[in-house]
């Protein structure tokens, strides 16, 4: 019988896996977690997955279990719970941590299960469809790619090459892996459920897996999780859940997009059809905006929508490879006498900016605090040694303090020099959350300094056009500014990406391709140029 009741042996066998989880957690550092992506599925989410799980198979169906991530076993002790033991014929299991794997393995001794211990991504998978699952449940380890090697990204590549045609993104993290090779482990129609970082929906590299999901399997639902509603205490992840059959898709297919709540009760559902999907960019814009067209384009209509890439040139703000060394107070310029014609002014982190309009002295030096300076420098060493003793003596001190072996330190000639970011009158904030004072994520911010800004913000160049219009009328400088605020923030959001905690981050190109009509009506020197833009861009479509 299905064990449903609170204080049944299995419910109490829950508990006391539990227990084992925090204990075997307690005993790793969170560093070591981290590098294996280990974060174990909260129990009542496991259960609500499985719950769903049995909706969508047959009450008639034996079933064959796989978990690829086993951990505990928190997928497998709600599937004993959600499914009558007499309907579950196979259960086994993958955990590549004997940390976590010898105990789970003898805490579940007395049951059906068969547990390895190995990497899933080298085993051999099944060869016949009858030794296959027809239901895989996984929350696959979150390791980013910065933590495979070379080595391991080409074999893992060279796996889904294999078992589906699909090479994956040298940026993609070890959890598209492990859904892609998972395919040679389903059998035919087999249902599978992922509990999976949404930032694929959105990414470049996360492309990949939308081709698998639209060509290779039947994509049934995305439930997506508040990121606001972090499913994990320990790590700032958004969440989402995918479940898919293993088959082809019907002609005109529609997949079920979810958002917030629980999977059982989302707040808000809408069916979007596959070749929707084909089109956008951004899948975690739906359900919220599946009427509208996507990205300011309409698959059936020419473009007509102005993009902030018709007005603005938007580039991210420069990366120094060691703030702490190259960005400096005037009290560390006077201590080390370095010479003012290699130090630019630089803004301050976003979180100290009192207005979203900064002023300058009459040096064109940004009235804000605290100040700051950028050490630019592009003349060769034996230039500096010889002209510049003092700059020259700081730039020891920092072969002495190793930033010489930073990462883009190693890759700039000489190490020293810096990006090319001239001042720009507008700026973006690259992240935020709505929790802000005006409830934007996203703030702009005009500029009348000959200020540079680092990778904190974005810095919106204007296009030569636009430029002209600024140069010719001073004046619209705050009406473009009142204008980019005008943009409303789920346009911005929507054009972003979210993570765990509510936390928004926006791309240079992500911004770029931002509506930006009503900026228009600002400027209607500017509008014919632009419009011819448009129309050139309609031709070539």
């Amino acid at each position: 019988m299905t064990v449903s009741d609170r204080n049944t042996p299995i419910d109490i066998t829950e508990e006391q896996r539990l227990e084992i989880q925090r204990r075997l957690d307690a005993a790793k550092t969170q560093t070591e977690r981290n590098r294996l992506g280990q974060f174990a599925t909260p129990s009542v989410l496991a259960m609500d997955i499985l719950e769903c799980a049995k909706t969508l198979v047959s009450p008639s169906q034996q079933i064959r279990f796989l978990d690829p991530a086993f951990g505990t076993g928190a997928f497998y002790s709600a599937l004993l719970r959600s499914f009558t033991f007499s309907q579950i014929t196979k259960a086994w299991g993958y955990e590549i941590d004997p940390h976590y794997g010898q105990e789970a393995k003898q805490f579940w001794a007395r049951t059906p299960l068969e547990l390895n211990i190995a990497d899933f991504t080298q085993v051999t998978p099944p060869a016949i469809d009858e030794n296959r699952a027809n239901l895989l449940i996984c929350n696959p380890p979150y390791v980013r790619h910065h933590h495979l090697s070379a080595d391991e990204k080409l074999e893992l590549q060279k796996l889904t090459r294999q078992f589906i045609g699909i090479r994956l993104s040298g940026l993609s993290g070890l959890y598209s892996y492990f859904l892609l090779i998972s395919h040679a482990w389903m059998a035919d129609s087999g249902l599978a459920g992922w509990l999976v970082p949404s930032e694929f929906m959105d990414v470049n590299y996360g492309k990949q897996v939308k081709q698998y999901l639209l060509q290779h399997v039947t994509l049934l639902r995305i439930h997506r999780f508040n990121p606001d509603d972090v499913q994990f205490g320990d790590a700032l992840v958004s969440s989402a859940v995918v479940w898919f059959r293993k088959k082809k898709p019907p002609i005109s297919h529609e997949v079920e997009f979810s958002y917030g709540g629980s999977l059982a009760q989302p707040k808000i559902s809408d069916h979007i059809p596959a070749s929707a999907l084909r089109q956008a960019a951004k899948w975690t814009r739906f359900p919220e905006t599946s009427n509208r067209t996507f990205s300011g384009f309409s698959p059936r209509t020419n473009r007509t929508t102005l993009k902030l890439s018709d007005l603005f040139n938007v580039k991210r703000g420069l990366v120094t490879g060691a703030n702490k060394f190259f960005i400096l107070t005037p009290e560390q310029i006077s201590e080390y006498k370095l010479p003012g014609e290699f130090l630019l002014p630089i803004l301050p982190s976003p979180r100290y900016l009192v207005t979203n309009e900064i002023e300058a002295d009459d040096s064109g030096n940004p009235i804000v605090s605290p100040r700051l300076f950028l050490l630019a420098c592009h003349l060769p060493e034996n230039v500096v040694q010889a002209r510049y003793p003092s700059l020259w003596a700081y730039l020891q001190l920092g072969v002495q303090k190793g930033v010489t072996q930073r990462y883009l330190c190693r890759h700039r000639f000489p190490w020293y020099a810096q990006e090319n970011r001239p001042a720009s009158p507008f700026l973006c904030t690259y992240m935020g959350r709505q929790v802000s004072e005006n409830g934007k994520p996203f703030r702009f911010i005009l500029n009348h300094s000959r200020a540079t800004a680092s990778n904190v913000y974005l810095m919106l160049y204007p296009q030569p056009a636009l430029k002209s219009e600024l140069q010719d009328n001073p004046k619209l400088l705050k009406a473009v500014w009142q204008a980019l605020n005008e943009i409303p923030s789920n346009t911005l959001i929507g054009e972003g990406r979210v993570y765990g905690g509510g936390l928004y981050k926006i791309e240079p190109n992500e911004l770029a391709n931002a509506p930006a009509d009503g900026l228009l009506t600002l400027l209607p020197g500017l509008s014919g140029v632009v419009r011819t833009q448009l129309s050139f861009i309609d031709c070539i479509v």
